[in-house]
């Protein structure tokens, strides 16, 4: 009869142990190459030589909703350029008028001014240059015309190149044409808690002053708007958690590995939990091995633990407001968006958005009166909803679309 000595059984258990890590290693894809990360590196855009892709390469780093990155790119002549709504990327669930995904048009854009600006060249962008597309969210619809047309001129007569070269050297030795430049290659989105640090008054009216015509940026951080946004967030986010079709929409959005992450390069993943690499690797392991592990109740709970963690960890919160609710005032919120992001990041603030109150599915108009009563007037639309703080820790970037992907041949 054979004896199993106390030494075999932990040979025995370390070779299962060992085994169990292989097996996750393998199946997250741990030591694969992070293509979709490539374009965070600021170099990414010097590989191509069309200055339009260039300033494109940097567009596909800007912030957007449910990180589908619905951009698709028409080259026209040799120095323009057409901006659709990809329809193939869109949220018809939380998203149903494609309110959100034409936001983000707005978005791309002034991150395509900027790298423009930074480039040597100047961004000419007409909105809607075919008229606006009408209400409805049917991809139909959406796609039917374009957001803008942006044309690229050289900048203060200098040849493209002697601009290029300039900016490049500008870089290497630490200046920017644009401040807003390098904060370009931050991430955009901070999910974790933020401190008790308020926001200085005097950055607050930086930040506010950033406002256009139709577009208001208003900052709220006294304990009272602090402690009611906060509730309207998170009952909100109830009833989004409880909503079967968006919960099923974010799950077929879920990357769980590195395989996929590299194969769809858009959508979410465990990083924008806040996770430390080491236990990302090990979730996304044991998701691919048991896929189970990620039911709709599993994913329902984290979301609300995440939302209630943040709701208590946030020390300000701001609104964009627009007259009406145009299209044109949609892009114009999404610029204007960027812009509020990347000043705000440059004076070490980060933010998250947190705009399920301004959803517009049936379930959520409830939730969508109330804020509206709350902080818009008549005639008014809240774009958004953001908190912002100084975050307690750094977070990784997001996945991205190589910049090919997003250009119609």
């Amino acid at each position: 009869m054979a004896i199993i000595t106390w030494q075999n059984a932990v040979i025995a258990f370390a070779g299962i142990l060992v085994i169990g890590i292989f097996a996750l290693v393998i199946v997250d894809g741990t030591f694969l190459h992070k293509q979709y990360l490539e374009p965070w590196a600021e170099d990414y855009h010097e590989q191509f030589e069309d200055p339009r892709v260039q300033v494109l390469a940097h567009g596909v780093l800007a912030p957007n909703s449910h990180n589908l990155q619905s951009w698709r790119v028409v080259l026209e002549g040799e120095e323009s350029f057409f901006l659709y709504v990809d329809t193939d990327r869109l949220s018809p669930k939380a998203d149903p008028p494609g309110r959100q995904a034409t936001v983000s048009q707005g978005t791309f854009l002034e991150y395509v001014r900027i790298a423009a600006e930074e480039l040597g060249y100047e961004a000419e962008i007409e909105l809607f240059p075919d008229r606006e597309y009408g209400p409805e969210g049917s991809p139909e619809n959406l796609g039917s015309k374009p957001v803008a047309m942006v044309s690229l001129k050289e900048a203060s007569g200098d040849a493209p190149k002697e601009a290029r070269e300039e900016a490049r050297e500008s870089r290497e030795t630490g200046g920017y044409i644009s401040p807003l430049y390098p904060v370009m290659f931050l991430p955009d989105t901070y999910r974790v808690p933020y401190r008790e640090t308020k926001l200085q008054q005097e950055d607050i009216e930086k930040l506010e002053a950033l406002s256009t015509e139709n577009v208001t940026i208003v900052i709220f951080q006294e304990a009272e708007d602090v402690e009611k946004l906060g509730d309207i967030a998170l009952r909100a986010a109830e009833v989004e958690a409880g909503n079967s079709g968006v919960q099923e929409e974010g799950s077929e959005l879920f990357r769980p590995n590195e395989w996929e992450k590299n194969k769809f390069r858009y959508g979410f993943t465990m990083e924008g939990q806040g996770l430390s690499p080491l236990k990302v690797h090990a979730l996304q392991g044991l998701l691919s091995l048991f896929p189970s592990m990620n039911s709709p109740e599993a994913s329902r709970d984290s979301f609300l633990s995440q939302t209630e963690s943040a709701v208590e960890n946030t020390p300000a919160y701001a609104l964009i407001i627009t007259e009406g609710n145009s299209r044109t005032v949609q892009v114009e919120s999404g610029i204007l968006y960027s812009r509020f992001l990347l000043t705000a990041s440059d004076m070490g603030y980060a933010m998250q958005p947190m705009s399920q109150a301004t959803e517009e599915y049936p379930e959520m108009a409830g939730m969508y009166k109330e804020i509206h009563e709350e902080y818009a007037a008549e005639g008014e639309t809240i774009q958004m909803l953001i908190r912002v703080g100084v975050p307690e820790k750094e977070v990784p970037p997001t996945m991205r679309l190589d910049v090919t992907d997003i250009i119609e041949e």
